[in-house]
């Protein structure tokens, strides 16, 4: 598998240190990694900010550093859920076909999306109908670049493995693939081992990081005594101190025949603070990990 680091680890958005883009590609290289996975929107590289002079910066840094760029991130929410007279969806539609012309510049195969948020106010037939519709033209479009949408189990609309498939088929889209995860299926109690097999054969991306769960109460002073909150409290950890079994995750990817892009990622607050010490740490950890692991 081709081991890729996050920028957003290095985006300074949880209040850790921050990279510029640049000096994150010389980072990502030196700690060992083959490729980089780019956040699609400010600080690191906003299409609006995606001047010909700018990639052709980073494309010079990436040869300088002997690392490639793996694949482009964007950040969507294809719900549709605004006000009517906003045409939102088209907006990103935009957006995602900018990033594709951006990855197709900088040798990457994949842009990362996501699906849609469900809304109180919609109906889930409705926005999984939009959504659909979105990807298909976010995958035509990105087509004429040469580039494949990944879409990351990561929002309401497909998370769990079966709607994804699901998704995935309504959307029937040659260079429309998924970007499976495991943090998502193991949070929600899905068999992550059965899932990866399952998934593999359409997954292009995986993004990962590990958690610990940190069980929450409430006290109850009528009672003298706690009741238990629900959900728990979810914190990132170095990779492999956390409760998600990765091991069987990604033997159950080889079994199912994946050999895509595995992303590191640090998009919350970790355990240990955002010092670039300690970012450095968790990022090293994960190298460390896979090749240990053979992966």
């Amino acid at each position: 598998m081709e081991l890729s680091l996050f920028s957003i680890s290095y985006a300074g958005f949880w209040g850790q240190d921050r990279l510029d883009l640049l000096d994150f590609i010389g980072k990502a290289s030196n700690l060992g990694y083959d490729s980089v996975t780019i956040a699609g929107k400010r600080p690191h590289l906003s299409p609006l900010d995606a001047t010909s002079e700018r990639i052709s910066e980073i494309k010079a840094r990436l040869v300088k550093e002997g690392i490639t760029c793996g694949c482009i991130a964007g950040y969507t929410d294809f719900s549709g859920a605004t006000a009517a007279e906003v045409p939102v969806l088209e907006m990103q539609i935009s957006y995602v076909e900018s990033l594709a012309k951006i990855a197709a510049e900088l040798g990457a195969g994949y842009v990362r999306v996501f699906s849609a948020y469900e809304s109180p106010n919609h109906p889930v037939a409705t926005v999984w109908g939009r959504a659909v519709d979105s990807l298909k033209e976010c995958s035509d479009r990105a087509a004429d670049h040469g580039v494949t949408i990944a879409i990351q189990n990561h929002h309401d609309i497909g998370v769990h493995s079966d709607s994804l498939l699901e998704l995935l088929n309504d959307i029937d889209r040659p260079n429309c693939k998924l970007g499976f995860d495991a943090w998502s299926p193991a949070l929600r109690g899905e068999d992550i081992h059965k899932a990866a097999i399952k998934m593999a054969p359409y997954a292009a991306i995986t993004t990962n990081a590990d958690y610990v769960r940190l069980p929450r109460f409430q006290y109850q002073p009528d009672l003298v005594n706690y009741m238990q909150a629900s959900p728990d409290m979810v914190r990132a950890v170095s990779f492999g101190d956390g409760f998600i079994d990765y091991t069987g995750f990604f033997a159950g990817l080889r079994e199912g025949g994946f050999d895509g892009v595995a992303t590191y990622e640090m998009c919350s607050p970790i355990r240990g603070g955002g010092a670039m010490e300690n970012l450095d740490k968790y990022t090293s950890q994960y190298v460390e990990w896979m090749k240990a692991q053979q992966v």
